[in-house]
């Protein structure tokens, strides 16, 4: 988050009309910092600098995003509530957080344009969609499997960006494609062995459903990300997560607004971790990455998911589950590299 925020800050330091560039095209007279091998100098380098950072620096966000999404099953396991409950209430918590952040943000750089806000919205809209259907698939297949579902988005996100970005896939991303979805019914446990007590019929679906409004909200936040505003966006589209998961909460499972101190206090940390920094880092990421760049590094999220999974939950994925997952990490990775 810190980078994140730093990087905004960097970027919007010298807006239009008040930088070398613009506000001050000539130095005043007598001034030896104007010429060509002064001040001038040492700021044109300060700048190629300054976004040298802004082309490495996505990576980096992408990274640290999916690290704290990867622990976010796992908190909602602990948790024990109910899948309307754990979406609900997370939205809830993660906008006591944003909210003071996001109006410090429009008093500093005025309010988001409109066409951006509809975007976040929508996009929010799917992300309440995303938290209800994951949040059940963790129940039945566990945290690790069911973080590994989610990441159908990766096969999903891609075609997004074609259909509607006009942004083409590479030729190993169709090859690969067929073997995601392999890889996804194998550790889902719909082929072969699952995990005892786990229902993966009901957990693949619920994980599909939940990767596909995930794919869809990455694709929305990326065709609204690339401004000066960060947090505002995720306060917008948190909101509206809140509402719908609130919707389709109370009509599936339910909502219990006080379920414990125990359970407010795991929901907390995911909200805070899983929802607010990984959203942050995450969607200005995403604007400046390619799509099956951006799917790659999200490949992050189940294999740390796994290993939490199974480190501090004590979850024991059969062998083809772990088969299924390797399948799905490689296909992802293959599918990333360049064609050339």
């Amino acid at each position: 988050m810190t980078t994140e925020g730093a990087e905004a800050g960097g970027k919007v330091t010298v807006p239009p009309g008040s930088g070398p560039a613009h506000g001050t095209p000539h130095a005043r007279p007598g001034n030896g910092e104007g010429g060509p091998r002064g001040g001038r100098s040492r700021q044109h380098q300060q700048r190629e600098h300054r976004e040298s950072r802004t082309q490495r620096s996505p990576v980096a966000l992408a990274v640290m995003g999916s690290a704290c999404i990867s622990a976010s099953a796992m908190f909602v396991k602990l948790s024990g509530v109910d899948a309307g409950t754990a979406a609900f209430l997370r939205c809830v918590l993660a906008l006591l957080a944003l909210l003071p952040f996001a109006l410090v943000e429009l008093r500093r750089y005025g309010p988001r344009p409109f066409r951006f806000q509809m975007l976040d919205l929508a996009a929010g809209a799917l992300l309440g969609i995303d938290f209800v259907f994951w949040a059940q698939s963790i129940h039945d297949v566990g945290s690790s499997i069911a973080t590994v579902l989610l990441n159908l988005q990766i096969a999903v996100f891609p075609l997004l960006a074609l259909l509607f970005g006009r942004t083409r896939p590479g030729k190993r991303y169709w090859r690969t494609l067929p073997v995601m979805v392999l890889g996804v019914a194998l550790a889902s446990g719909a082929l072969g062995s699952p995990e005892p007590g786990s229902s993966p019929v009901s957990g693949v679906l619920y994980g599909a459903v939940a990767g596909v409004a995930f794919a869809g909200y990455l694709f929305l936040t990326r065709l609204g990300a690339g401004h000066a505003h960060t947090v505002h966006p995720v306060c917008v589209s948190t909101l509206a997560a809140g509402v719908t998961s609130g919707i389709l909460g109370s009509l599936w499972t339910g909502i219990d607004p006080a379920p414990g101190w125990g359970p407010l206090g795991w929901l907390a940390i995911m909200a805070l971790f899983g929802q607010v920094f990984a959203l942050i880092l995450i969607g200005p990421a995403l604007a400046r990455l390619a799509p099956v760049t951006s799917a790659a590094l999200l490949l992050l999220q189940p294999v740390l998911a796994i290993g939490l999974g199974v480190v501090f939950l004590g979850e024991r994925p059969t062998v083809t589950q772990f088969a299924g997952c390797a399948l799905v990490i490689l296909a992802v990775w293959h599918s990333s590299r360049s064609d050339h």
